[in-house]
């Protein structure tokens, strides 16, 4: 696998990126990291495009070699109030927020984010497969909320979170009508009419 850049400016600088926007139930997940800059490794990249077993095993290495990170939960019923996008930007705002280290510099992944104090920022489109320290958020945010999701599937295993993880999938959306929706799901997705249109 192609070896990413560590980082964009030659400040200190966190990585950010968020996991679950586009799910039906539990929360968006953000995370920031910020890596030394002769970090390296060949196996990061974009969390979906790797396995759940490397996702594992990358967290492992980036929590035992990251400079610092942090991990953020926004629930649902805070999606429900302030929307998708603005909980999102909250979620990467808290995580940077949470840092043991303030940077000077935000690398985030997309194309939208809005200012946190005074730092300076840069988007980048799919920078999750192009620099290691948006990789690195990505798949800690990515892990993190799976885990959480896994562990709702047991309170509420008619959902099948723990394969699905709260995503908008055919049998996700048959349960949500079957059984209606639980205190984890979001209920400004408006989850009865185009979201659980099912099509076989």
């Amino acid at each position: 696998m192609k070896l990413l850049p560590t980082q964009y400016s030659k400040k200190i600088e966190a990585g950010t990126d968020e996991a679950g926007r586009g799910c039906l139930a539990g929360p968006v997940t953000a995370a920031a990291v910020i890596l030394s800059k002769n970090f390296s490794n060949p196996d990061l990249n974009d969390s979906k495009k790797i396995s759940a077993k490397k996702r594992n095993e990358l967290r492992e290495v980036i929590e035992k070699e990251a400079v610092a990170y942090s991990v953020v939960h926004i629930n649902n019923h805070k999606i429900d109030k302030i929307n998708i996008l603005n909980a999102s930007m909250l979620a990467m705002h808290q995580a940077i927020k949470k840092l043991k280290i303030i940077p000077g510099f935000i690398l985030v992944d997309g194309n939208r984010f809005y200012n946190y104090k005074n730092l300076e920022h840069k988007c980048i489109i799919s920078g999750d497969s192009k620099f290691q320290n948006i990789a690195a958020a990505s798949i800690l945010a990515k892990t993190y909320r799976d885990e959480l999701m896994i562990k709702l599937d047991k309170k509420h295993p008619e959902y099948n979170w723990n394969n699905n993880k709260g995503y908008p999938t055919k049998s996700h959306k048959k349960s949500i009508l079957e059984y209606g929706p639980s205190v984890y799901h979001r209920k400004s997705f408006r989850l009865f009419d185009i979201q659980t249109e099912l099509k076989f």
